[in-house]
């Protein structure tokens, strides 16, 4: 029978089935295969599994076919030579209109022998990096597998763990993390391992390796951190440097940031350069004093502002695409087209150089004006689009930091519109609507203003401060302002309203709204904090332009970017297409607070801004103890934040403001709102005027308890409540702001009974120039006047008429912080 037949034969059900198969099999099996399978003579599953002598036929093949792969790959791969890989490239960073903004490149390299290399720097890194390098096979397999484990699952690969592997990585691949780039490393490791000696490979990964500062090799090393050559290296400079192949964004102690963890690694190397007897104990005990490097000299084409947009630039090159590391930026070959205008870069640092020339004298008022920094960042609403920055005086003059990209410095009350805009789209916990949902507002709401009030709860209990004593919370200047609208509030940068406000609309709910608006969520302090709601948080200026963009865009966030193309080597790498915009707030809550901003620049504490010569909005910010001044202001084009803050660059301690530029203090409506104007009107020259879209009426009125019945506004009361020009301010009363001045325009303090100020009467006009804030007149636009109100304020025995409300009552005092 034929294997067909047999097969018909088995396949019969019943006993004759098998016995068909018994006789096929019996007959024999017909002609022969050259692989039995499926296998003759078997029934059922077993017909379908492999002899124990066809798995060893398998295994064998594969394993020699593999074993032939890997001498084949092993003898067609070359090594090529170090001299042919030392190019020098440069990295070309072009402006918005594409011409040529500056380049870098890998200029900073010089090959030298290995006994031009301090035997301490040689030690270090042996100890830091492969101390089995003497002895290895160059390979460390546990290692490899476990980076491409990690490419599997779509992480980040560790690096090569030999010195070996290293150089390999450095000199002959890309830095790209794919399975094809570990094979050809392993096979290059193998390779050169066999045919260079450990000192010719040492002296190539030394000549190779990057330390940061756009150095290349241990020569360029030695000179770019200490000024010498690599030979004449002592053991603590030594260790420095090696800790810095970890990774020198992370480790070069120029970075304040950096210099505990620069630190710690040294310690650290030297401890296991005695471990591998590297060093003795004596010679280690001589490094009790970290060897801080010298400072760091940067190229003249990276002077002025080109080394903060360069940084600004290769920190989001990074981020976007992490292949592209700093080592691949540093070595060249990329082209980088960026979202700076050339001119709006060179206006927003003549209009800092230009307050700076006329408020500072560094020389007449050392203890003043000395330190002084400006941070700035200019940005397109909507589109995210980094236009301008300013991050500080230049690398030239020893300024090092990104001061746009700062952190640390808090923002004092341009945090405030944070508020407004959660109370206007979450609404307060305190009010309930039809829908029994949290109470949507509009700026028309009235907060208790008197300085040192009380702070309650929703649920009506007091805030206890840190003395635990019921906290009362203070405002710029002392006095009772009564019962004021949020606008009003806002004009005037009370800071009792907006603390009363976040509790009750709950600080999570605020940071939340603000990380919406474009705030890093790590920059924020402790939403439960009392004083959160007042600036003190430490936000970028490049962050509070994206945030404020926000509400200039009808509540749409777009993140910032500075990168519209990079080329690597003439190739295109993906990802950096601009980010698409996300609808933030709802486009009334943004026009709304928009609104608000306006009436904030027009007749508030941001009035220079006036000088610009058409609509803005904006909001100042001024933090406690005067060690920051803040103004962020925007029009519908163009949106820009300026901070100023001191800071000795010795220790990096922040000082306060006051009796900068010969002024008691310094508020955001000063010399940053100065900045801001000067700045804006050379941007915008060539650009229309534009009006803010008009806000729809959202949310309704509801008044802080305690506060006077008063009829309910409406859009239109809002819009006439609004004056049409800057309130006079007296002229002879200290608190009339002058250029450079250290004062801001100061609001009328209410009268008893009348109209409510900011909600129902007309913008008030002092009576007569006075030492303090200006008061009202007690008259008022007949339309706009209600009946009669009572012509006393609350008093102390006054209860409050809703839960969750201050009354003025208590008199213990507890903990306060100032913002205005």
């Amino acid at each position: 029978m034929t294997r067909a037949e047999m097969r018909k034969a088995g396949q019969k059900g019943g006993d004759g089935g098998r016995r068909g198969a018994a006789a096929a099999a019996a007959s024999g099996p017909g002609k022969k295969r050259f692989i039995d399978y499926p296998r003759w003579g078997k029934t059922g599953v077993r017909r379908w599994l492999p002899s124990w002598k066809q798995w060893l036929s398998a295994f064998l093949l594969f394993f020699a076919t593999g074993v032939g792969l890997v001498f084949y790959l092993y003898q067609t791969t070359t090594v090529p030579q170090l001299k042919d890989l030392v190019k020098d490239q440069n990295t070309i960073y072009y402006w918005a209109d594409g011409s040529e903004m500056t380049r870098k490149g890998e200029t900073n390299r010089q090959i030298v022998e290995l006994n031009d290399i301090s035997p301490t720097l040689q030690n270090a890194v042996i100890s830091a990096e492969n101390e089995t390098f003497r002895t290895d096979s160059g390979i460390d397999p546990k290692g490899m597998l476990r980076a491409v484990y990690n490419m599997a699952k779509g992480g980040q690969t560790q690096g090569a763990s030999t010195i070996t592997q290293q150089y390999v990585k450095n000199a002959y691949l890309s830095q790209e993390q794919t399975l094809s780039r570990k094979l050809r490393e392993f096979f290059i490791t193998l390779k050169l391992n066999q045919q260079k000696s450990k000192d010719d490979i040492l002296k190539g990964y030394l000549n190779t390796s990057w330390f940061g500062r756009g150095a290349n090799g241990a020569q360029a090393a030695a000179q770019a951190y200490y000024g010498v050559d690599a030979k004449d290296l002592n053991l603590c400079q030594s260790a420095m440097l090696a800790g810095l192949l970890k990774g020198a964004t992370y480790f070069d102690p120029t970075n304040p940031a950096n210099k505990p963890r620069a630190e710690d690694r040294w310690k650290w190397i030297l401890d296991r350069m005695v471990i591998t007897h590297n060093a003795t104990p004596e010679e280690r005990a001589k490094c009790t004093t970290f060897p801080d490097p010298i400072a760091s000299k940067t190229s003249s084409n990276m002077n002025g502002e080109v080394s903060y947009l360069v940084d600004t630039v290769n920190k989001y090159i990074v981020t976007k695409d992490p292949s592209i590391t700093p080592q691949l930026i540093d070595k060249g070959g990329l082209k980088v087209y960026t979202t700076f205008e050339k001119d709006k870069v060179d206006a927003l640092k003549k209009a800092v150089d230009g307050v700076k020339a006329e408020t500072l004298d560094p020389q007449k008022r050392p203890d003043n004006d000395k330190f002084i920094q400006f941070g700035s960042a200019s940005i397109r609403p909507g589109d995210g689009a980094i236009v301008a920055l300013y991050g500080g005086d230049g690398v030239e003059n020893g300024h090092f930091d990104n001061n746009a990209d700062a952190s640390g410095v808090q923002v004092g009350s341009t945090f405030k519109p944070f508020v407004l805009a959660t109370a206007m789209q979450v609404g307060v916990q305190t009010a309930k609507g039809d829908d029994g949902k949290p109470k949507r507002i509009s700026a028309d709401s009235r907060y208790l203003a008197d300085d040192m009030s009380q702070i309650r709860k929703p649920d009506g209990s007091l805030v206890i401060g840190d003395d635990g004593k019921p906290y009362r919370q203070k405002n710029e200047d002392a006095g009772k302002r009564g019962y004021v609208s949020l606008r009003q509030a806002m004009q005037w940068s009370y800071n009792v309203p907006f603390v009363q406000l976040n509790q009750d609309v709950g600080g999570q709910n605020v940071a939340d709204i603000a990380v919406q608006m474009g705030i890093r969520k790590d920059s924020l302090t402790d939403p439960k904090t009392p004083t959160f709601p007042l600036g003190t948080s430490t936000i970028s200026p490049i962050r509070m332009a994206t945030a404020y963009g926000t509400l200039a865009a009808s509540g749409k966030e777009a993140d910032p970017y500075s990168v519209t193309k990079v080329e690597v080597n003439g190739v295109e790498r993906p990802g950096f297409k601009k980010p698409d915009f996300k609808q933030a707030l709802e486009p009334a809550v943004a026009d709304n607070v928009t609104d608000v901003l306006v009436n904030v620049a027009k007749n508030g504490t941001g009035s220079k801004s006036t000088a610009l010569g058409r609509p803005v909005a904006g909001k100042t910010g001024t933090t406690d103890e005067n060690k920051s001044a803040w103004w962020v202001g925007y029009t519908p084009q163009l949106v820009t934040s300026v901070g100023m803050w001191r800071e000795d660059p010795s220790n990096h301690v922040r000082l306060s403001l006051n009796g900068t530029g010969g002024n008691k203090s310094v508020h955001g409506g000063d010399i940053p709102t100065e900045v801001f104007t000067r700045y804006m009107k050379d941007a915008l020259a060539n650009e229309k005027k534009m009006d803010f879209p008009s806000p729809t009426p959202i949310g309704s009125e509801v008044d802080s308890s305690g506060a006077p019945v008063s009829p309910t506004a409406t859009a239109t009361q809002t819009m006439i409540e609004t004056p049409s020009a800057p309130a006079t301010q007296p002229s002879n009363g200290g608190n009339q702001p002058q250029p450079g001045g250290g004062n801001q325009p100061q609001p009328p303090v209410p009268t008893q009974g009348g109209c409510v100020p900011g909600v129902d009467c007309p913008a008030p006009q002092p009576s007569q120039p006075t030492k303090t804030r200006p008061g009202p007149t007690s008259s008022c636009v007949v339309l706009l006047c209600p009946s009669p109100q009572p012509t006393t304020q609350p008093t102390d025995t006054t209860a409050p008429s809703k839960p969750g409300k201050p009354t003025p009552s208590s008199t213990s005092t507890g903990g306060a912080q100032s913002a205005g």
